[in-house]
């Protein structure tokens, strides 16, 4: 009895441990985890977790934030020694959840080496050539009433997914899969998350309060990391080509709306004051008004304090996982639009 403990107490998570530094450090064996080992284990989890209405992943992090605390009660007698012992095994269990569950997404190959593809570098006749397309697209798109069927957008984007996987060398999701709305979505709101990804459940999770407007983007985003992509630009090149190939003029124009701020900082930076002041004007005065509504829709709800926190947090955990630009790498899906579709 005792070599068995032995072998689940320290060998068993020392081999893990082990198997996901080799990933971080082995792209090659990073997409060896998301293409062969991460498919149907993220289906086993999915359908755990199908069985319930709400996030099972919140339900867990809670639970895993109790546990910290009754720890030291229930190891009270084995004295501080014993009591930081154990919530160091805890740790790191909680660890190898996180990864062997998810995590190891973020090692694997990019989307241009998995399309045998280079990043195009900038090309300011080719970026201009976008920006005349995207200009004309979100003028001819524009809906003045959006209303999103939000219970049957899930088919959509489940069926989008199991389309475009194989080319793609992602996980085709099941019929069971589809995204939650979260328990506490106020939070959410003041902490500015509009959605995530549920690591330990295998679950996409969306904030309840998103604007009809946003909602389809957010869906399809948070789907594809739920199809082993980690990278957040490439997840918000896929919200985009779901909802601009849609037939729907409304999802359409919630697609050119998703990235607008990306495109209006582009501008802004490669172009210049002037030429950003010149495109602005381009854009019908309808659209600017569906964006101020959206910022100041959210400034009412966020709180500055704690959502600094979690921004910087969140830009140190991107970056600690090769996504070497943290926040900035959602801002990243102008450059994938150019190099897969302007680049000659």
């Amino acid at each position: 009895m005792k070599t068995i403990y032995r072998i689940i107490r320290v060998i068993i998570p020392v081999m893990l441990i082990a198997f996901i530094l080799i990933c971080r450090y082995n792209p090659v064996w990073g997409e060896f985890y998301a293409t062969t080992i991460y498919p149907p284990l993220s289906h086993c989890l999915s359908a755990i977790s199908s069985l319930f209405s709400f996030p099972l992943n919140e339900v867990l992090i809670i639970l895993f934030v109790i546990t910290l605390f009754i720890i030291p009660i229930l190891f009270r007698k084995k004295g501080w020694k014993g009591i930081i012992i154990r919530e160091g095994e805890f740790l790191v269990w909680i660890y190898i959840w996180f990864y062997i569950g998810w995590g190891i997404n973020y090692f694997r190959e990019d989307i241009y080496t998995r399309l045998e593809k280079s990043p195009a570098p900038y090309n300011e006749s080719q970026f201009r050539e976008f920006l005349r397309d995207f200009t004309e697209e979100i003028n001819l798109s524009y809906c003045s009433d959006i209303q999103i069927d939000r219970d049957n957008l899930g088919s959509s984007v489940n069926n989008y997914y199991r389309k475009i996987a194989p080319e793609l060398f992602l996980t085709s999701p099941n019929s069971y899969q589809r995204a939650k709305n979260f328990i506490f979505s106020r939070f959410y709101s003041a902490i500015g998350v509009g959605g995530s990804m549920g690591p330990f459940c295998a679950e996409a999770q969306l904030n309840s309060d998103l604007l009809d407007i946003e909602y389809p983007f957010s869906y399809a985003h948070e789907f594809a990391h739920l199809t082993s992509v980690s990278n957040e630009a490439e997840a918000n090149y896929y919200a985009y080509r779901f909802c601009v190939e849609a037939n729907s003029k409304a999802l359409n124009y919630c697609g050119y709306f998703g990235i607008l701020p990306y495109v209006a900082n582009n501008v802004y930076t490669l172009l210049g004051e002037e030429e950003y002041q010149r495109w602005r004007e381009a854009i019908d005065d309808e659209i600017w008004s569906d964006y101020s509504e959206s910022i100041e829709y959210w400034q009412e709800r966020y709180s500055p304090i704690i959502g600094k926190v979690q921004r910087w947090i969140y830009n140190q955990f991107l970056k600690s996982n090769k996504i070497s630009s943290g926040r900035k790498n959602y801002s990243e899906v102008i450059g994938l639009i150019l190099s897969l579709e302007y680049n000659k």
